[in-house]
């Protein structure tokens, strides 16, 4: 029988952005409850050392989102471990259906972030987190003066590799195409570099390391199908992220890109529906401004619950 208790907030995500919306959230007495999804603590679970986060100059991902979990839990926000399966935006109370129950609420903050797309070759598991990772702003600065690898063509891929630069000399684009997909500027700023190699036609067809962190990749030829053994220290994957938004597919107004579309502020196409973090964003993609955001999403949330019941 579905649950009839009608909840202020709904918060779907516990990444940065999720627990950052429930802390505001429950400090201003709104008892939030926070659906934690398949991936509780979001991306930073893969993460290991932090070095952007404000006040700690060196924490780990998972030690953050703990920290922030514990913070949140200590303001009264209750934590689901539930993933979303389905949603009714379209009347109030708001359902959103989980994998063990219909939940209802006037308001609620959609913070799913989205999914780094991946190789998906021998080692990729093994040594994520151990020099494999998809965010060189990140990450980067670890790799002073080391070998570097990127994969990717588009925007992404070159932002990468351009960041690179302050930092190293020895920079490799690995692209499966035989021209990048960037916009034309961007290309222009890589391709003028000549701290960037590239390797148009491979694909990574496999990762190696010495079981602390990664030490190599093999490369394969698209047209040759020859295969090469390229050492590195870091492998930044730049092939784009999905936003996770199937569960609000036709609930909720999404742009070209699939990210769901912000009308002001953190609102959404959805009465009473808010949104935090990077499944609004692929722009930014930081820790910090996803947690920004989700501050954002539970005043606007609040505001919200204050003007329809005064």
């Amino acid at each position: 029988m579905p649950n009839k208790t009608v909840h202020n907030v709904l918060i779907i995500g516990s990444g940065p952005a999720g627990l950052t919306a429930a802390i505001y959230a429950a400090r201003a007495g709104l008892e939030p409850v926070v659906i934690e999804g398949k991936e509780p603590g979001g991306q930073l679970m893969g993460t290991t050392q932090i070095e952007n986060w404000p006040g700690s100059n060196k924490t780990m991902g998972p030690q953050l989102m703990a920290n922030m979990r514990e913070h949140a839990l200590s303001f009264d926000s209750q934590m689901l471990a539930q993933t979303v399966i389905s949603v009714d935006f379209s009347k109030k109370p708001l359902t959103v259906t989980t994998n063990k129950e219909s939940l209802q609420a006037n308001s609620v903050i959609v913070a799913t972030g989205a999914t780094p797309r991946r190789l998906g070759c021998p080692g990729e598991n093994e040594y994520w987190g151990k020099g494999v990772s998809t965010c060189a702003v990140c990450d980067g600065a670890f790799y002073k003066d080391q070998t570097v690898i990127i994969v990717g063509g588009g925007d992404t891929a070159m932002e990468d590799a351009s960041f690179m630069t302050k930092f190293t000399d020895n920079i490799t684009i690995v692209h499966i195409l035989d021209k990048f997909t960037a916009s034309h500027a961007m290309q222009q700023r890589v391709l003028s570099n000549p701290k960037i190699k590239i390797l148009y036609e491979h694909t990574v067809s496999a990762i190696h390391g010495d079981g602390q962190h990664i030490t190599g990749v093999t490369i394969v030829g698209q047209k040759s199908g020859q295969e090469q053994q390229l050492p590195t220290n870091a492998l930044f994957l730049g092939i784009g992220l999905t936003p996770n938004t199937k569960p609000f597919q036709g609930q909720l107004k999404l742009d070209k890109y699939g990210y769901i579309e912000v009308t002001n502020n953190t609102t959404t196409s959805a009465d009473g529906v808010f949104v935090a973090g990077d499944v609004a964003d692929y722009r930014y993609r930081q820790a910090i401004t996803s947690a920004g955001s989700g501050c954002m999403a539970a005043l606007d949330a609040q505001r919200y619950l204050e003007k329809i019941n005064p």
